[in-house]
Formats: structure tokens, sequence, C-alpha cells
């Protein structure tokens, strides 16, 4: 069993909200570790996510508010299985997610 450190997702997000961010490959799962989320605009916006199998995800943050030029860390532990998906937008491209982990083959 290999164990690789990933960057499940990095870049910017995009204005609807089940934007699909990352999808398990075939044959592995993946940990998702952290999730950093930066609004690099002079203005405030908001930012969604969920994750878990397409049919039926498990929303993680709805509609979150982010400070201008501010900064939320979501520091979790969530497993997911081959062919799962991590969704998600904001409500402008100035806002950015990196999603880490480690993908298990």
């Amino acid at each position: 069993m290999a164990v690789t450190p990933t960057a499940l997702f990095r870049g910017a997000a995009t204005t609807t909200t089940t934007t699909v961010l990352y999808t398990v490959p075939a044959s592995t799962s993946a940990v998702v570790s952290n999730i950093v989320v930066t609004n690099t605009s002079g203005s405030a916006q908001t930012f969604t996510l969920a994750m878990g199998p397409s049919a039926s995800q498990v929303a993680i943050a709805t509609t979150v508010a982010i400070a201008a030029n501010a900064i939320v860390t979501l520091d979790i532990k969530q497993v997911l299985a081959t062919t799962n998906t991590i969704t998600g937008g904001a409500s402008a491209t100035s806002v950015n997610f990196h999603i880490s982990g480690v993908q298990i083959v």
C-alpha cells in the first residue's frame, strides 16, 4: 500500500458551487487533511464545499463568509473512497482553495 501526500486541489474557485475540484482515482482512496480558503479581493465573499459520493455529498461549508483579504483554515480528516468527489465554488473567482491530503493505492 502506497501513501502519497498530495495537493488534491489548488486554484481559484468558480462561481458554480457544484464544480468538481477533485475526484478520487480508480483503485485509490484519499484522506483530506487540510483545506485553506483565501479571499484575495478587497470585499467579503462566500464559499461552499462538499464531499463524498456524487449522489449524496455531505456539506462541509455552505455559503460561509470570508472577509476581504482573509484566510479560513479547516483542519479535518475525511476519508474518501474511489470515485468520491470534492465540489465547491464561491461568490467570486478571487476566492482560492488549497486542499491537501494523501492518496492511498
